[in-house]
């Protein structure tokens, strides 16, 4: 059963994609097939706000298109100033006492960094901005359980890039395993 509003996206996608295509490319690059895709996502469900004539109707989308391109770029900063942040944690003096706090800080900097910008995203939401699921959930434009299990996942790789930093001198050498029956 197809959506009542589908033959009009339908048209507009015909008539459009095109144009919104080489619009994001002369901005965005080799990213322009992402933001159109976004752009025309955001037209669906704004689709009752749609223009009536054919070329505002296409400059409507070329405005959808910007936005989405600034929400990126956006969405670029913020990962990028949190990076900067988690990378410059730790106290500025070291004491004997402190040092297990300190090399675990440096491992949580060096993890963090390795993990993927949307397990970033997901983890600061819940850390740093101190969000609650329901309300990261919001955030991401996504359910409170959906954002639960990309948190879970997140969480997950966090510790495996943690369990994979360099090994102590207290680690088991090849020779020390026993062999597989």
């Amino acid at each position: 059963m197809s959506h009542p509003r589908a033959p009009v996206f339908v048209d507009l996608y015909a008539r459009a994609y095109g144009d919104v295509v080489r619009f994001a490319q002369r901005r965005a690059g080799t990213h322009a097939e992402d933001v159109a895709a976004d752009a025309f996502l955001v037209a669906w469900r704004r689709l009752d706000e749609l223009p009536a004539d054919p070329d505002d109707a296409r400059a409507w989308l070329f405005g959808i298109a910007r936005n989405v391109m600034l929400n990126h770029r956006r969405g670029d900063e913020r990962r990028t100033a949190l990076a900067v942040r988690v990378a410059q944690l730790g106290p500025p003096l070291v004491t004997d006492e402190d040092a297990d706090l300190v090399a675990h800080r440096v491992d949580l900097g060096r993890a963090w960094q390795r993990l993927s910008a949307a397990h970033q995203e997901t983890l600061a939401l819940t850390v740093f901005d101190g969000l609650d699921a329901p309300r990261a959930a919001r955030v991401l434009g996504i359910s409170a359980v959906a954002y639960r299990l990309r948190l879970s996942r997140a969480r997950r790789a966090l510790r495996a890039h943690l369990d994979h930093l360099p090994a102590s001198s207290s680690a088991t050498t090849p020779r020390e395993r026993t062999p597989a029956p």
